[in-house]
């Protein structure tokens, strides 16, 4: 490399690292140190560069932040470690019960807590590697979600290159978010143009993320504000730790995060924004507590949903009154009926609401809900819209108590209700059309088959012109079927049949979920589908064989056995295994268990030296094992780890329940 083409590369890369401080002083630290018009003059030179040089190409120079790249279709990219939910508490007690529930696994130690402001937006992930932003994925299902790496590129917040001792390689989580200043600049330039103002800044900010034109998502004044961390060699022990060395890297972490000691000053905390959050740019709609130290966190652990360390304080839900004007109810995949209240539109929280769940016959009959009244309405956790009270006082004198239906309103069949049971469903499962095109559209979706081509509307179709009558029909469409119908091409037509074959590469357990059971949900379709290895053993067991895998009931054990013994569905399913789903385990998977230790509870605590606690717990789940969360008289043994808690170690010994360390562990393997 001559001397003179040295000089561009230098220049290039001194213009790009001064773009970047520039940036993050003007975005992340709100503290500007030269103009806009010095800043544009610097990036419309370093656009020239780089336009004559090609080879110096950098995908995390500055320049990209005006957008241009073109996305048509997201790459569905699964998440490195699984972004969960919260739990969300309503009032005081219910944090104080949840420090109670985490004292008694933890046992009597001080625990202090971080809490964090709930910002409302849309969640994404963003992994790094050497220092750059290799990948930015939208939420999704948890388990996956969208590549959106070209539209957050564009999001001056975001850092393209680190500062400082971070990992080598690691996940950071947050929200990306609108100001509320700059949604309101969005809607003044929208009415201008005779365009229809957006709704709310959260659905602005998560359409924004699923923009085509990156160039488009730069327009838009998001930002992104980061929360948590995960990866390993992590050099912080808090979580209060985490989000001072993420804002040293260059992050935008709000300031506002505070290390309470007890939860009294969380209380004081979430008493405290439940004022002032009124005056922030942003929209918050509670506080996230979390436990501060990592090493707890991890031994706390996971439900099925949610961090056991976490909890999301929601602030009091805002509400309004309209009228309901009539009671419809809506049949869901499994025969449950939904009433549902159709109201007078009105604004809530940012979004117009039309309907309202009223859950079931006891609750209409608890509120006394009638068409015609006058409701108070509010978001149950700010999300779904729920009817909560009636104004008796606006009531007319021909008012008729509600009389909930006896037959289903899409196939006349006679209603039931089984004891102890909120809900009336149609039994009706074969012959009712909207359980049956449910039950299809549930076997599509992401979290089950996942097939690309074909939504709830196709489904609709499909089943209209007869083209399907359950969802092993799906597996015989061909495109010549599906071109002549409406909205049909046949590009569309051939990704249809193109997903649908795709779709035999799931795993057992997602198909086993698929099939869509009464009460098997993913978690417990996971549990079966290692309990019994192929669908073949499941089919035929009992429902006392059944209850004894781990977290099933007697009412699951039920419904599973109802569905196998059901002679439409054994046809179904024979048909799936003869256009090749998976109905059983891969060889990887059988090799990697066993019933070693079945009929055992683990309980895993403190800090191990070859195995992460995630990778021991699998290890104990993978060979018939059950992780515990608490010692109790059930407990088989404590593996224990360095740093582990004394009160674990003294209710095992008052217990007799064998201490094992993690060489121990291996040697039962």
């Amino acid at each position: 490399m001559n001397f003179f083409v040295m000089e561009i590369k230098s220049r290039i890369e001194a213009l790009r690292k001064e773009l970047r401080e520039h940036n993050h002083n003007y975005y992340v630290l709100d503290a500007p140190t030269i103009s806009d018009f010095e800043f544009d003059v610097k990036l419309k030179e370093l656009q020239e560069m780089e336009a004559k040089h090609p080879e110096f190409y950098d995908a995390n120079s500055p320049t990209l932040r005006v957008g241009g790249a073109i996305t048509k279709n997201f790459e569905t990219v699964k998440h490195e470690t699984r972004m969960y939910s919260l739990d969300n508490s309503y009032s005081k007690e219910d944090l104080q019960d949840w420090e109670k529930r985490i004292q008694r696994n933890l046992g009597d130690v001080p625990i202090a807590f971080t809490c964090e402001l709930k910002y409302d937006g849309a969640s994404i992930s963003l992994t790094y590697e050497r220092g750059q932003l290799l990948r930015a994925v939208t939420r999704g299902d948890g388990f996956q979600g969208d590549d959106v790496t070209n539209n957050i590129k564009t999001i001056k917040s975001v850092p393209l290159q680190l500062t400082g001792d971070y990992p080598e390689k690691f996940d950071i989580r947050g929200e990306i978010i609108l100001t509320l200043e700059g949604f309101a600049k969005m809607n003044r330039e929208r009415l201008a143009k005779g365009e229809e103002a957006y709704m709310n800044p959260r659905n602005t900010a998560s359409g924004s993320l699923k923009l085509q034109d990156s160039a488009e998502v730069a327009k838009r004044p998001l930002e992104c504000l980061l929360y948590s961390i995960v990866g390993k060699d992590l050099n912080f022990s808090t979580q209060f730790d985490m989000l001072q060395k993420a804002r040293s890297w260059g992050f935008k972490v709000p300031t506002v995060a505070k290390l309470c000691k007890n939860m009294d000053e969380v209380v004081h905390f979430v008493e405290e924004w439940d004022v002032k959050r009124h005056s922030l740019p942003y929209e918050t709609d509670g506080v996230v507590v979390k436990v501060n130290r990592l090493r707890h966190q991890e031994e706390l652990g996971f439900t099925s949903k949610a961090p056991r360390w976490a909890m999301a304080y929601k602030f009091k839900a805002e509400q309004v009154s309209t009228v309901l004007h009539k009671i419809t109810y809506q049949v869901g995949r499994t025969g449950a009926i939904t009433p549902v209240a159709n109201l007078e539109p009105v604004l809530l929280a940012g979004t117009t609401v039309k309907r309202a769940s009223l859950h079931n016959a006891d609750q209409i009959a608890k509120l006394d809900i009638r068409e015609g009244d006058t409701v108070f309405v509010e978001k149950g956790g700010e999300i779904i819209p729920k009817i909560i009270a009636v104004d008796f006082t606006k009531r007319t004198s021909d008012s008729q108590p509600t009389v909930y239906i006896s037959l289903c309103p899409e196939c006349n069949t006679p209603l039931e209700r089984k004891d102890g049971e909120a809900q009336h469903f149609c039994p009706n499962d074969t012959g009712c059309p909207t359980q049956i095109t449910g039950r299809i559209q549930h076997f599509i979706s992401r979290k089950a088959m996942d097939i690309e081509g074909l939504g709830a509307e196709t489904v609709e179709l499909l089943f209209k012109e007869g083209l399907i009558a359950n969802y092993a029909d799906l597996y015989t469409l061909t495109k010549e079927q599906i071109m002549p119908l409406e909205r049909m091409a046949e590009k569309s037509a051939e990704n249809l049949v193109n997903g649908v074959a795709a779709s035999k590469a799931i795993p057992f357990e997602r198909v086993l979920f698929a099939l869509g059971i009464r009460y098997v949900g993913e978690t417990v379709a996971k549990k079966l589908a290692k309990a019994y290895k192929n669908i073949d053993a499941l089919m035929v067991a009992t429902q006392e064989d059944l209850v004894r895998v781990d977290e099933i009931g007697e009412r699951i054990a039920e419904s599973v056995v109802q569905f196998f013994s059901n002679p439409v569905n054994q046809e179904i399913i024979a048909r799936l295994k003869s256009y090749g789903l998976s109905f059983s385990l891969s060889e990887e998977e059988l090799q990697n268990q066993s019933d070693t230790f079945k009929g055992k509870t683990f309980v895993v605590s403190g800090v191990f030296e070859s195995l992460g606690r995630t990778e021991l717990k699998k290890l104990i789940e993978d060979n018939g094992g059950k992780v515990g969360s608490s010692i109790s008289s059930k407990t088989s043994y404590l593996v224990a780890g360095d740093k582990m808690g004394p009160s674990k170690r003294t209710k095992a010994t008052d217990l007799g329940v064998p201490i094992i360390t993690e060489q121990d562990f291996l040697g039962m393997l």
